[in-house]
């Protein structure tokens, strides 16, 4: 118990180093989600060196998608035929479809990793950080 004790306060000592280091705002939200996740859903030291490979893997894919939609919009969208109309559309769907996809494929890997009542703990906790996020930018 004392070695499992000191192996999560060097943790904590180091994701704190980290996070004092964090050089842009997308990097500390990023370190405090990792910090807040990892507390919520009390990962394992095994469950936490192979579950954020994984969930950081999903969410720059995830981010990729959304990401290529967004600059066809903020391209096209504006002066767009009813052609080019129809693209974005279908773009968007393909996008959904392919995010779906994504969601299924990585969440099965996550699962494998740490189990299905630690699933939805994180899904718990992903929605819990958001609204912590929504209410730290609205200055509550």
């Amino acid at each position: 118990m004392k070695a499992l004790c000191k192996i999560v306060t060097l943790m904590v000592l180091i994701f704190y180093g980290s996070l004092l280091k964090a050089q842009t705002n997308k990097e500390r939200i990023q370190a405090m989600k990792v910090e807040y996740i990892t507390k919520k859903v009390e990962f394992t030291v095994s469950e936490n060196e192979r579950f954020w490979p994984v969930y950081n893997e999903f969410e720059d894919k995830l981010e990729a998608y959304r990401k290529n939609v967004r600059q066809n919009y903020l391209r096209r969208a504006e002066a767009a035929t009813e052609a080019e109309a129809e693209d974005l559309y279908k773009l968007d769907l393909q996008s959904k479809q392919a995010e779906a996809d994504l969601y299924k494929q990585y969440s099965e890997r996550m699962k494998a990793i740490i189990g299905v009542k630690k699933m939805a703990k994180l899904r718990l906790a992903e929605i819990e950080f958001k609204k912590i996020l929504l209410k730290t930018a609205k200055g509550e």
